[in-house]
């Protein structure tokens, strides 16, 4: 009898053993079950974006904005973005009317439209690195800044005088209208208005230009160095590299602008904040002959004063 009781009382334990797991592994499965319950909202509460951005302005970004814009609408498919050129000037007063909802610009607003510059807010996206361009036979590869301002007011008018060719300069020019020019005209020249040359609407014409054509000069964006058809110049010995822009050694650089008229709306906001993001850049920017903001060691403001950040 005995043992039976013994018995009878294991079993029992056991059962008690059973029945106490099950009710532990209940409750964890319900825990389970509720912090499942609670991480659902997350993922819902992501909302796919949708509608269209009509965006315009300098020439010189629209390859980089672009770009961008494709990117960003493969991972929004349900956006439309419209990528439009028309320059800098164009760009500023669309937005500025509110017929567009970003204005792309070389230049400040305050330079083009300074009584509707206040209305707008400025990104700042990316920088752009520009210098001299010269035909390789000229024989040069250096040109202290006084002398650049002589040979664009046609004050030197023979590349023997710097000590190249027997050539006679020819001056190839950008339209009054160009934010390239106005930025060339600030930091290159010192506010220097150009002699009378060759002028022409397209960076890539003006390239083609001097590299066909003796004793040619004009002026570039860096991202168009990317064969000897041209020689970029240094200025005061400063070669026109990124990292010389971004430090602050060499001189002709300035940002490249996305304005919108007060705050950016929805869609606006999320493409100019994928435009600042390491993907573009990192990436792209390089991709297209842009510097990244995101590493400069210097700014300006719209008066062309540089200082350290």
């Amino acid at each position: 009898m005995k043992s039976l009781k013994k018995l009878s009382l294991l079993t029992l334990f056991a059962a008690l053993m059973v029945i106490m797991a099950a009710c532990g592994g209940s409750a964890s499965t319900d825990k389970k079950e509720e912090n499942t319950s609670k991480e659902k909202p997350k993922t819902e509460e992501v909302k796919e974006l949708s509608g269209s951005l009509v965006v315009s302005g300098s020439s010189a970004m629209q390859p980089l904005v672009a770009a961008a814009a494709e990117e960003f609408m493969a991972k929004n498919p349900k956006v439309d973005i419209q990528v439009n050129a028309g320059g800098s000037g164009t760009g500023l007063s669309q937005v500025s009317e509110g017929s567009v909802q970003i204005g792309n610009s070389d230049v400040f607003a305050e330079e083009k439209i300074p009584d509707k510059a206040s209305e707008l807010k400025d990104h700042k996206v990316a920088v752009v690195g520009m210098t001299a361009a010269v035909n390789p036979k000229v024989g040069i590869k250096d040109i202290k800044k006084d002398d650049l301002i002589k040979v664009f007011t046609g004050k030197i008018t023979n590349w023997k005088e710097l000590g190249g060719k027997d050539q006679k300069i020819v001056l190839v020019n950008r339209p009054d209208s160009s934010g390239t020019r106005a930025i060339f005209n600030k930091f290159a020249l010192d506010g220097a208005t150009p002699a009378e040359g060759v002028t022409e609407d397209s960076s890539n014409t003006v390239k083609k230009i001097i590299s066909e054509t003796d004793g040619a000069i004009g002026y570039l964006a860096f991202s168009y160095f990317t064969d000897d058809t041209v020689t970029p110049l240094a200025i005061d010995g400063v070669e026109a590299t990124a990292e010389n822009v971004q430090s602050g050694k060499f001189p002709v650089w300035a940002y490249q602008h996305s304005y919108t008229k007060g705050e950016p709306t929805e869609i606006a906001k999320a493409f100019l904040d994928y435009l600042m993001s390491d993907d573009v850049q990192t990436t792209l920017l390089k991709e297209q002959g842009y510097l990244p903001v995101t590493k400069m060691k210097v700014e300006r403001d719209a008066k062309g004063t540089q200082k350290n950040l």
